[in-house]
Formats: structure tokens, sequence, C-alpha cells
């Protein structure tokens, strides 16, 4: 009898053996891997381990480098994009300032060589007192021919905003010629005022010392050259590279440089409102003829006129003709009089005239103050940032 027999149990596929340098070198924690994976079926229970890649050499960090730079490396921020409207800022303090660098060089440049100039012209003349025409070609000349010529070409990177040119009407023309009397008596006073407070009545004004020197050399360098150099520099190549950054950040800065440009407190007040008017009817017109045209009358009124009527009358006699008329003297009084006649007369409707100008100067600057244009430029600075932009940099 047999006994049936059991059902064979399947049997367990045994492991390959393996041979002694494959036990070696196999890491014991990592089970072996099938010697062709692509036929081998995923285990769902245990997903494949996947080995790690080895690090290849060329990638290794040094011995010598320490991890804690690379983690700092890792945790800097990057670099952000620069901010448009700074860059915009900055780009426009940077042209005022090559602007005020290039009028600090002419400064410069003119006192050095006017320095020179009168010292070799006094070695030249044998004499302890200049005449009027050495004193202006020792400081004209400098200036028109070199000085000035220098600035411009340090502006000329700055780019110049092109514009329609327009004719002035000869009423406009005459209402702000007028306007200009009021401005330059008031900023003459409060300079004068200044000059002599701080200097305990020391100061003087050379430049009006000058101009009472009646000579012909006045017309032609206050009247003819000065004004055309002034307006070609001051108004034609500051204003045409500032008015981009607004019309009236451009008529004021050059106003101020105007006025600075006079070196002393007697004609800053005065020089400064000048170039506002002028400024403006550059602006508005964009032809340098009507503020030349502005400034040779101003000069020749301060320049030539005016010096001219005072010396017609000497104001010490008729100081002690007045002492004489209120003594009782009134015959002395009299002759002297008849015979200043004829100067008293022409100075007597002088300073009329002055005055009725002086009070239409006042009445217009009331009347007119809102009828002034001004229109948005290219690249106008902000209300707040206008003077700080402008004139709160180097130069």
């Amino acid at each position: 009898m047999t006994l049936p027999q059991q059902p064979a149990q399947p049997q367990q596929p045994q492991p390959r053996p393996q041979s002694q340098s494959q036990l070696q070198f196999q890491p014991q924690s990592r089970p072996r891997q099938p010697e062709n994976p692509s036929f081998q079926q995923p285990q769902p229970e245990t997903p494949p381990v996947q080995q790690p890649r080895q690090p290849q050499p060329q990638q290794q960090p040094s011995p010598q480098q320490p991890r804690q730079q690379f983690a700092m490396q890792q945790l800097q921020p990057p670099s952000l994009p620069a901010d448009p409207y700074t860059e915009w800022l900055m780009r426009v303090r940077r042209a005022f300032s090559r602007i005020g660098g290039a009028l600090c060089v002419m400064i410069v440049i003119w006192y050095a060589l006017a320095t020179v100039l009168s010292g070799v012209l006094y070695t030249a003349l044998h004499t302890a007192n200049m005449p009027n025409w050495a004193s202006y070609v020792a400081s004209g000349a400098p200036l028109y021919l070199l000085a000035m010529p220098v600035a411009v070409l340090i502006m000329r990177k700055l780019p110049v905003v092109e514009t329609r040119a327009f004719d002035m009407k000869p009423s406009l023309f005459l209402k702000l010629l007028v306007m200009c009397f009021p401005l330059m008596y008031v900023g003459s006073i409060i300079g004068n005022f200044l000059a002599e407070a701080l200097s305990d009545g020391k100061a003087s004004d050379a430049v009006s010392d000058l101009a009472m020197q009646l000579d012909v050399w006045n017309v032609v360098f206050l009247v003819i050259i000065g004004p055309i150099f002034e307006e070609w520099i001051f108004r034609k190549e500051i204003i045409s590279r500032a008015r981009r950054y607004g019309e009236k950040t451009a008529i004021v800065f050059s106003a101020l440089a105007f006025g600075l440009f006079h070196m002393n407190l007697f004609q800053f007040f005065y020089a400064f409102a000048l170039g506002l008017v002028f400024g403006y009817v550059y602006v508005r017109t964009s032809k340098l003829r009507y503020s030349i045209a502005m400034h040779m009358i101003i000069n020749f009124n301060g320049g030539v006129l005016a010096p001219w009527v005072i010396t017609r009358v000497d104001t010490r006699q008729m100081e002690s003709m007045a002492e004489q008329l209120e003594g009782g003297n009134s015959a002395m009084a009299t002759a002297w009089l008849e015979q200043n006649l004829p100067s008293l007369a022409v100075a007597g409707v002088y300073f009329v005239v002055y005055l009725a100008v002086l009070i239409a100067g006042v009445v217009l600057l009331v009347r007119e103050r809102r009828r002034f244009e001004f229109y948005t430029a290219p690249e106008e600075l902000p209300r707040g940032l206008r003077a700080k932009t402008a004139c709160g940099n180097v130069g």
C-alpha cells in the first residue's frame, strides 16, 4: 500500500552564489541588484532603492575651502535691478553738477589769467593807476576769449532741447523791460545794505566806480561785448540744457548762476532779479536777440547814462549851497543855481522819468503776475526736488 504522496512544495529560488571578490566589495546594507534590471518588474511593496550618484572629481570642493563659505554664498540675496526713477534723478544731478563745474572752471581760469594779464599791463605801462581801457582788457579778454569758451566745451556733452523760436511783440518787450527797473532797484538796495552791514562800511563797488569814469570803453565792454557774451552763456548755453528738467528750474538756476558770476553782494541781488526776466524772455522766444537787447539797455542806463547825469551835477556843491540857503545867504545860492541850471534840469528830468518807470514797473508786476506762461518740460522735476536736485550737488 502506498501512501499518497504529499504535493510537492514549490521550490524557492536560491540566490546565486557570489564570489569572494563580489562579497568583499558589495555593501552589506544594500540589497543586490539583478544583473539585467530592464527585465525585472518593480516590487510594489518595496520601492527600489536609488543608488546615490557618485560625485565627480572636478565638482568636489577643495579641501582648503571651508563649507561656511558655500553657506554664505547661498544666503546672499540676488542682485536687484536698479530703480529707474533713482537712476533718472542721479542723471539729472550729474547734468546740473556738470553745468556748475563748468562755471567754476570758467571763474578759476578768468581770475587766474586776469591776475597775470594785469601784472603784465602794470609792468608795460609803468603806472600805478591802470587806465580804464587797460582794466577792461585785463578783465574782459581772459573771460570772453578763453574762460567762457572752455566752460561751453565742458557743457557740450549735455543734450540741448530743440524748441521752436517765436518773435516777441514790441509791446510785450517794453512791458518786460519796464518790469526790470523796480526789480533792479530793490535788488540794488538789498545788496548795498548787506554789503555795508557785513563790512562795517568798508566795502566798495569796484564795477560802479569803474563805470563812473566816463569813457568810450564803457560803451564797448559794458554795453556791447558784455551783454552778448553773458547772454550767450547764461541764457542760451545753460537754459538750453537745463530746460528739459523744467522751465522754472532752468530760469532760476540760470539767474542764480548769473548773480554769483558778478562775485559781489552789491550786484548779486539785482543781477539775480534781472536774470529771472532775461531767462523768461529767452524761454518764451528761444531767441537771444531780445534778452541781449534788454541787457544792453539796462547796462547803457547804469553804465553810461546815469553816470553822465550824476557827473553833470556836483553833489557836494549842492549840499553846500543848501546849507548857505538855510543860513540866509541866498545870493550865493542863487548864483550857483543860475550857473548850474542846465545840468540840474537834465538831472531833474532823468530822475522824474526814472521814478515814473519804477512806478510803472511795479504796476505791471502786480497786474501781469498771473500772465506769465510756463509749460511742462519733457523730464519735469517734481516740485519738492527742484532746488535740491539742481543746486544740492557738487558744482
